[in-house]
């Protein structure tokens, strides 16, 4: 009875001795390596939320391949195969790191070639102390080749160039609701109309909401604070639904704005958003994205 007794308390006096031993080592352990930040991912699935910029920026090493489209047809006139104009940007970019990306694109049916930068500032962290917004900074310039669809002048080079620069700010609410803000500065460098401004302040305001396991609805609308004088122009905005993927992301669309690269579509949208007299312009994104490297 006594070995037994002895057996207990020996028992109850190894537990205790290892139950401080564990603690002063947790207590050791998270003097050594405090708490990491979490950071939140995928504010929005793709680099685009409908017409403009997301805040997201592929990992390193991955190279996107995108093909964005506008469908429409003109009022009192035999409709084509699928539609009587077509306008594409095919574009390519790549992540030269978690946070820089670099990419240029070229537009059909405006003549529009452009390039831009993305780097992803700060990251929104889902625990602890840390940024409640990620924000993003993107640059664009562009350049004008075709002279019938351009108001810009195209006496020189220099005078076919337009610049975007843009705050990317957005904030991931829950699960399925992301919302983006994103301050716009457009400088071109020259006008054909003298009445016309050539700098332009715009904002945008982007959301999107996860219906389904790989479905969810986005929506897009920029503000433009000083528009066009020459022409009657309105505010841009698109609503449609992005199709998820593994490495492909497809977005149907419906907007008013048939132009893609920022400073046009901002600057130069003349139709509204209703559907009479062909104001409505079907939209068709497909980006593709391939990794070049291992990790």
């Amino acid at each position: 009875m006594k070995t037994k007794i002895s057996f207990v308390f020996l028992f109850l006096g190894a537990g205790v001795l290892n139950l401080l031993i564990a603690q002063d080592l947790l207590q050791s352990l998270d003097k050594e390596f405090p708490d990491s930040k979490q950071f939140t991912e995928a504010t929005f699935k793709t680099t685009r939320i409908a017409l403009g910029h997301s805040i997201e920026t592929r990992k390193k090493g991955i190279m996107e391949i995108s093909a964005n489209s506008r469908f429409w047809n003109i009022p009192q006139r035999t409709q084509g195969f699928l539609a009587d104009r077509i306008s594409t940007r095919f574009g390519v970019s790549y992540a030269f790191s978690d946070r820089l990306t670099f990419g240029s694109g070229i537009t059909t049916f405006d003549g529009i070639f452009d390039t831009y930068f993305k780097y992803k500032l700060v990251q929104q962290v889902s625990n602890g102390k840390g940024s409640p917004f990620t924000i993003t900074l993107a640059q664009n310039a562009s350049l004008r080749t075709n002279p019938n669809r351009s108001i810009n002048a195209s006496t020189g080079f220099s005078d076919k160039l337009a610049f975007t620069s843009q705050a990317l700010i957005a904030r991931k609410f829950t699960r399925n609701f992301s919302l983006q803000a994103s301050p716009t500065f457009i400088y071109r460098n020259s006008s054909r109309n003298i009445s016309d401004p050539t700098n332009h302040f715009a904002v945008g305001i982007g959301g999107r909401y996860k219906i389904g396991g790989h479905l969810s609805i986005s929506t897009e609308y920029y503000y433009l604070a000083n528009p066009l004088e020459s022409v009657n122009t309105f505010d841009p905005f698109a609503i449609g639904v992005n199709w998820e993927l593994t490495d492909l992301m497809l977005q149907f669309h419906l907007s008013n704005a048939p132009n893609i690269a920022e400073d046009a579509f901002i600057t130069q949208t003349r139709n509204n958003f209703n559907t009479r007299d062909g104001n409505l312009f079907f939209g068709f994104n497909a980006i593709f994205i391939l990794h070049l490297k291992k990790k």
